[in-house]
């Protein structure tokens, strides 16, 4: 039996303003009869206080050696070698910034390493965003993974949140760790396999009539997530979620010796929670999976920092449980 918590009400509801108007994911669509010809293509003038402009860029970009385990212990000790590594991956349109609450909560502890990759064309300027595929947003992981291989680390952990979750489902799926050192554990958080919103499957028809959309940030996220969101980008989206939907039905199979272990919000305005379903039934050998249910309405949980929605005192025990899971599992099994 898989470790599987209820499920609770997976009911799908489809709440028009929050579907075109509030989606973590960028998927403000204003898709009106009255849409200009004049919103296509790109953006005009963005400016240099986003993550979009041409100024502030990710910080793991300037100094890959604060966030990058490979490149800050390239020589590890046969002990250090054994220690848990958590690859830290963070889902569409973000940046390393998602996991940061995470190595914060770390602190400087010896007992395992974090290792923070930024997806390929992310944290980057709009254009450089906008010309990138969702294999060049994986890449970013497997260069991690293999540096930390070369260098000797042999106990690895991915983390993936949202579409970092299906980046690395997708990794299973291909085959990508048949003949290397497998991950140990994989953990994610809330993957999006199926989206809340229901237009993204219809990106490729309607993308090209808006060009690009606008994302609802706050002043604190408009520094770390695009606020300008290209439409190509989106359906690179859906090519990777939707592969990995029907990688899903004719069954991935983890490698031998890796768990999987999945936290999902139960009302999620991004990822569906129909996706822990997916995953539950398309996932095997079923006594490597395990499942948990987390009673939330954010998307990525795990990151309470600059959000427009309020955090409860509730967000934070989740949040704080979940690292403490993830920590314990890799430390202790």
């Amino acid at each position: 039996m898989k470790n599987y918590e209820p499920f609770y009400s997976l009911r799908l509801k489809v709440n028009l303003p929050t579907l075109l108007f509030r989606n973590r994911l960028g998927l403000y669509l204003v898709l009106c009869l009255g849409i200009s010809l004049a919103s296509c293509g790109d953006p005009s003038d963005i400016s240099d206080e986003l993550l979009d402009g041409k100024v502030i860029f990710d910080p793991s970009i300037m100094a890959p050696e604060n966030y990058l385990t490979s490149l800050s212990n390239p020589n590890p000790t046969p002990e250090e070698a054994s220690r848990p590594v958590f690859i830290l991956c963070h889902g569409y349109s973000a940046s390393t910034f998602e996991w940061s609450e995470f190595i914060a909560w770390s602190g400087n502890t010896e007992a395992y390493y974090t290792s923070s990759v930024l997806l390929g064309g992310h944290g980057r300027t709009y254009e450089e965003f906008k010309s990138n595929s969702w294999q060049d947003w994986q890449w970013a992981i497997f260069d991690e993974y293999e540096a930390l291989l070369d260098a000797g680390y042999t106990n690895i952990n991915l983390v993936g949140s949202s579409t970092g979750g299906a980046l690395i489902l997708e990794a299973i799926s291909s085959g990508y760790f048949k003949g290397k050192t497998a991950p140990k554990h994989i953990f994610m958080v809330d993957p999006i396999v199926l989206p809340s919103d229901k237009i993204l499957p219809l990106i490729g028809v309607l993308g090209p009539l808006i060009g690009y959309t606008e994302a609802e940030n706050t002043n604190g996220e408009k520094s770390y997530w695009y606020t300008y969101i290209p439409q190509k980008t989106l359906q690179e989206l859906q090519k990777v979620i939707k592969k990995v939907r029907l990688d899903l039905q004719k069954g991935i199979n983890l490698p031998s010796q890796t768990s999987l272990n999945v936290y999902k919000s139960t009302h999620d305005s991004s990822a569906d929670p129909a996706s822990a379903v997916l995953i539950y039934k398309g996932v095997s050998p079923s006594n490597q999976v395990s499942i948990k249910m987390i009673d939330s309405e954010l998307h990525v949980f795990t990151r309470l920092n600059y959000r427009i929605e309020s955090v409860s005192a509730q967000d934070r025990t989740n949040q704080e449980q979940t690292f403490q899971d993830i920590v314990e599992i890799a430390l202790h099994h």
